[in-house]
């Protein structure tokens, strides 16, 4: 699919961005864009990725001149770049809505203009009954993402849902190996809080495949069991031999749930099993195409991730090699 085609990302260079533009490269595709706000972050990727394939293109796709250039001549585009912290967009909501609606509108018209084949939008758990300014905005997106598909019949649109992905910038895991390393202490917010992790890796290769085989106006959603938030922090203390570990209990923050969903309780009917990454969620009811969740894939029979499968998760991420 990818082979010899012209690919652009946009938030390439953010975490999802790097491991994609590595398993894209795989494909040798002609050319992939990298389309980022973030000068630095382009530096330090053109030092680490020496492939003529790639090029690299500042920009903010708020601008919809930008993205329109962007897009010309492209035939699939990941749609990644977000403001994606929870407090953050909830202390300026305003700008959450700019990048992650209009943002992903610019992006929609900009792809529908030029033809591209098909459009990737990666979205989050949060927007999954949505409690928070980013899970609303996310959510906002993926209804322009199925819009889109409906309204037009050359450009194909979906969407993939997924969990917090490991060691990402700003997220709960660098965090935890920072204050063990440097405080022998562990903050969190909530001890009873959960969420759904993924690694980079897993992440990317799920992505590629509902890339692949979706067919446009679905919402797919990555096969993932929760995480005790305190779970992790145990079982980090524990294989790093850590004594007297002091954890403190800081309180949620504006916005946060205590238990993430991946799939909305009116969504349920409307979801099936894909294959063994995957859950689809269908444009609308069709009993020709929806069967029932297993019980363990509801919102009232969350499975939580034992401490052995969160060790073998942070072990397959290479993430136990971050403290001496």
């Amino acid at each position: 699919m990818f082979t010899n085609s012209t690919i652009l990302v946009t938030g390439g260079t953010g975490s999802w961005g790097i491991e994609l533009i590595k398993q894209l490269l795989s494909f040798d595709p002609r050319k992939i864009t990298i389309l980022s706000r973030n000068e630095n972050r382009q530096v330090t990727m053109r030092r680490n990725f020496d492939d003529t394939k790639l090029n690299y293109c500042i920009g903010d796709i708020r601008d919809k001149e930008a993205m329109n250039l962007a897009c010309s001549g492209v035939d699939y585009v990941f749609h990644l770049a977000a403001l994606k912290h929870v407090p953050i967009c909830e202390e300026n909501p305003l700008e959450a809505i700019k990048t992650n609606v209009l943002g992903t509108h610019n992006i929609i018209e900009a792809s529908i203009e030029n033809k591209v084949k098909k459009v990737i939008y990666v979205s989050t758990d949060k927007a999954a009954d949505p409690a928070n300014t980013y899970g609303m905005t996310k959510a906002l997106g993926e209804k322009l993402i199925l819009h889109a598909n409906e309204a037009n019949s050359t450009t194909k649109f979906l969407c993939l849902r997924g969990g917090n992905v490991l060691g990402s910038s700003g997220s709960v895991l660098p965090l935890f190996l920072k204050q063990l390393e440097e405080k022998n202490q562990i903050s969190i917010t909530d001890k009873r809080m959960t969420r759904y992790f993924v690694t980079p890796q897993h992440a990317i290769k799920t992505l590629l495949q509902a890339a692949e085989l979706g067919t446009g106006g679905e919402i797919f959603v990555m096969h993932m069991n929760a995480c005790k938030i305190l779970d992790l922090a145990e079982v980090l203390i524990d294989f790093f031999e850590k004594k007297d570990v002091k954890i403190v209990e800081i309180g949620a923050r504006s916005g946060e749930k205590i238990h993430e969903v991946l799939i909305a309780e009116n969504e349920e009917p409307l979801a099936s099993v894909f294959n063994e990454d995957l859950i689809r969620i269908s444009p609308n009811f069709s009993s020709s195409t929806v069967s029932a969740l297993p019980t363990n894939l509801l919102n009232a029979n969350q499975k939580l991730m034992t401490k052995k499968e969160i060790l073998d998760l942070l072990t397959e991420g290479g993430f136990l090699n971050k403290l001496n």
